[in-house]
């Protein structure tokens, strides 16, 4: 029972680290939260929704598909919507990510209407043993789909030129542009990522739970911001760790019979882990001189 409801927790979390490292990616550089970013991840499951029904693509084109026209909005609402008003008084830029937010529910309700739409079938779900202990071929999936995507944002940081750029933009935005380092080209680039992050997420959730509705991105957008909070808001890893660690409370709350709450758990979790320790999990104070 405990493994079981480990694997449970693992394939959630996984789905929440995946958008949270949007929101910390985004937030390191810019100091900003982007509360549109949970509306991508749920335009990213509408459009695998398309790409199955109308084109019939396999998993991964669809993936894929969904991951490509995530990155265009996403650099797009950037470039649009939030550069003009990087300078502007940050209060502004914060409701323009809520207008946004907003813009892209509303679309989809018009589009498709305010009921959930069901995922059609592109994944074969076989239940698998091993041992007394049960998980499906879907969870799998979303489990090595998530683990190379995050080894893969993660080598991206750590070894290439435009990973370099973005950790030094994130520790010192007005030196980086004054060193020489292109601060549009790295910050369109995070967004880019992050909204390929959250598409992926969004097929995978839609692929495990056969549903996707407009409004799907509002509470698991704010879980994932409790998420990347929980692990240090601004640290890739601690984006992780605070996903894995929600889904973990979350499945396990619910085992323990208090699935009425199961929303409340994530911020319950979060007040008591700021009380404790105000930076997050695998967050470091930041000094700032006056």
């Amino acid at each position: 029972m405990l493994l079981q409801q480990i694997i449970n927790g693992l394939t959630l979390g996984a789905t929440y680290a995946l958008i949270a490292l949007g929101y910390t990616m985004v937030y390191g550089i810019i100091q900003l939260i982007n509360f549109a970013h949970g509306d991508i991840y749920m335009i990213g499951a509408f459009i695998g929704v398309a790409a199955v029904a109308i084109f019939h693509q396999n998993f991964f084109l669809t993936l894929a598909t969904a991951m490509l026209a995530c990155v265009i909005l996403g650099v797009t609402i950037e470039r649009v919507a939030y550069r003009p008003l990087r300078r502007a008084p940050r209060l502004n830029l914060l409701i323009t990510t809520i207008g946004v937010s907003i813009f892209l529910e509303t679309f989809m309700t018009v589009l498709k209407g305010p009921q959930p739409t069901g995922f059609p079938t592109v994944l074969k779900n076989v239940t698998l043993r091993v041992g007394e202990l049960e998980f499906s071929s879907i969870q799998l999936v979303i489990l090595l789909v998530s683990l190379v995507l995050m080894v893969g944002l993660q080598i991206i940081i750590k070894y290439t030129k435009i990973g370099k750029a973005m950790r030094a933009a994130s520790e010192d935005y007005d030196t980086a542009s004054l060193m020489g380092i292109n601060i549009n080209r790295v910050i369109s680039f995070t967004f880019a990522i992050g909204s390929a992050l959250a598409a992926a997420g969004g097929v995978l959730v839609g692929i495990y739970f056969n549903s996707v509705s407009p409004y799907m991105g509002v509470t698991a957008g704010l879980k994932a911001f409790v998420a990347a909070v929980l692990g240090g808001i601004g640290n890739i890893p601690g984006a992780m760790l605070g996903g894995l660690l929600l889904g973990l409370a979350e499945v396990f709350g619910v085992a323990a019979g208090f699935s009425t709450y199961k929303d409340a758990i994530a911020f319950t979790l979060l007040i008591i882990i700021l009380l404790v320790r105000p930076t997050g999990l695998l967050g470091r104070p930041i000094q700032r001189k006056v």
